[in-house]
């Protein structure tokens, strides 16, 4: 029996990171000897086992045949037999293809530590064509190394466009989708994950809503980079600075969809854009079965960020409906989610990236004026029923009202 550490921890210690997850393949090994020493059995699909100890988890060397469209159409492999180079083999990407000894020799049939080095993302084999979660791992992978500027190899970019033309990606499920998209939110540079599928067309086919912004124009005037589609992920850009929520960078990345449903007579203007992208944001929330917390965020930034970009022209009957319709009342955080996403919108622009902006100001003032007012100085005043709300209403509009006037910065 030999045992070696494999793949994302090898991968992230020649990177310098501090491994996540330790995962182990054994070589040489039936289950019965991982069961008799201790280990315990959890593969459903094929032999992996916890650690008695570290809860770690040990595959069995493994060898697998594609027999059906999709991730789920494979046949595993596993007996003493298959080599650790075997094993490697079946891997994605030559990063993740590398395995260390207990003496810390790096076992590198693939050649993974020189595209580690030069920050390439290749393909191990052919059989990378086979699984199309794969595409959407190795963009998730550029998400989280783009600050050192990783690129996808030629080659393996080309084989993802034959994957997408064959009708390999439109296998994938939602829940997969979601759970890799989800995770690339949470990458240092995000906007990669998008930008690695469209690259090899299979945003256009996972993403649609998205894939219809490219192309778009918007006034130059207001967005000098003038593309929707750049603009939006520009935003995203932004909102990985200003936050390591997912939800706002989610809410930031899917705000302006309705602009990709403008009728074209009427390009570059996108007038009610915010109303006609609420039910696209719907619809890829339905579609991938996105959380309802994210849902949520993401209508209410994509119904109200017109709303916000105004916020020093509005009347305060108007900047009271709004922070009620954003429950800021009950949940001010959802308040300080909608801010950072629509502040991303201001900066996620040619040459505003910098730039402060007055609007998240204005609104905070607008709610901390408001809830100076509460329903118990209503009541005591001798309001009852729905007098109290009415009044309620009125008061905060008055404070609102009382507030020093800013001056309009428009976005």
């Amino acid at each position: 029996m030999q045992i070696y550490l494999v793949g994302g921890a090898v991968r992230d210690k020649l990177l310098g990171l501090e491994p996540q997850d330790r995962d182990w393949v054994v070589v040489g090994a039936t289950p019965e000897e991982m069961i008799a020493r201790g280990f315990r059995p959890v593969g459903k699909d094929f032999p992996v086992f916890l650690h008695p100890e570290t809860g770690e988890e040990y595959a069995l060397a493994r060898t697998e045949r594609k027999t059906a469209p999709g991730y789920h159409g494979f046949e595993f492999h596993a007996d003493p037999s298959v080599t650790l180079e075997e094993d490697l083999k079946r891997r994605d990407l030559t990063i993740n293809a590398m395995a260390e000894m207990p003496d810390g020799t790096i076992v590198d049939p693939f050649n993974g530590r020189d595209d580690l080095a030069v920050g390439r993302l290749r393909h191990v084999s052919p059989a990378f064509a086979e699984d199309p979660v794969r595409i959407l791992r190795l963009a998730r992978y550029a998400a989280r190394y783009g600050k050192w500027g990783f690129h996808v190899a030629h080659g393996t970019n080309k084989l993802m466009r034959e994957m997408v033309a064959s009708g390999e990606v439109d296998a994938l499920v939602a829940e997969r989708v979601w759970q890799e998209l989800s995770r690339a939110l949470g990458e240092e540079t995000p906007q990669r994950f998008f930008e690695v599928l469209r690259g090899c067309g299979a945003l256009a086919r996972v993403f649609p809503e998205l894939d219809a912004l490219f192309g778009v124009p918007q006034p130059k005037h207001h967005h000098p980079e003038e593309d929707t589609g750049v603009h939006t992920l520009m935003v995203l850009e932004q909102a990985a600075r200003l936050t390591p929520d997912p939800r706002v960078r989610f809410a930031a990345l899917v705000h302006d969809l309705g602009k990709g449903i403008t009728p074209q007579q009427e390009w570059p203007r996108h007038i009610a854009h915010e109303h006609r992208g609420v039910a696209l944001v719907q619809q890829l929330c339905e579609r991938l079965r996105v959380p309802h917390d994210f849902r949520d965020l993401a209508l209410a930034v994509t119904r109200y960020h017109g709303v916000y970009h105004r916020a020093g022209e509005l009347r305060p009957a108007t900047m009271l409906e709004t922070l009620e319709a954003l429950d800021a009342f009950r949940r001010p955080e959802r308040l300080e989610q909608f801010l950072l996403a629509c502040e991303a919108d201001s900066r996620g622009r040619s040459g505003f990236e910098e730039q402060a902006f007055a609007q998240p100001g204005i609104f905070r003032a607008a709610y901390h004026a408001a809830t100076g007012i509460e329903p118990r100085q209503v009541i005591a005043d001798g309001f009852s029923g729905a007098a109290i709300r009415d009044e309620l209403h009125r008061r905060r509009v008055a404070a609102i009202a009382a507030l020093r006037p800013s001056s309009p910065v428009k976005s």
